[in-house]
């Protein structure tokens, strides 16, 4: 039951990568859909996307992971997509809001 779980979150983040790279869904991006049109002006949105894309295909292959868990009957495999998860969240969110990346 997990793995349905676990391969179906999998699934909306793929979804999303996908939507992302094929240049659409920025209004799905929480705060550059609540953005005044003068900051939204100020953002390269294409290179947004772009790096959300990249985001979402990365957290999906975290829960891929997680999902062969149960697959292969290897219990730690889920600790170590969980905790690629975590990171790459972390990491993933650090990298955007620095630098002004996006300008």
């Amino acid at each position: 039951m997990i793995v349905v779980i676990f391969l179906a979150v999998a699934a909306v983040f793929i979804a999303l990568g996908i939507i992302f790279l094929s240049g659409k869904g920025a209004d799905l991006i929480a705060g550059y859909n609540t953005a005044s049109p003068e900051e939204k002006a100020g953002i390269d949105e294409k290179k947004l996307l772009k790096a959300m894309a990249v985001f979402m295909f990365v957290l999906a292959g975290c829960f891929i992971i997680s999902a062969l868990s149960e697959i292969l009957n290897f219990k730690l495999l889920i600790w170590i997509g969980q905790a690629m998860f975590v990171v790459s969240l972390i990491i993933g969110l650090i990298y955007m809001n620095t630098r002004n990346r996006f300008k």
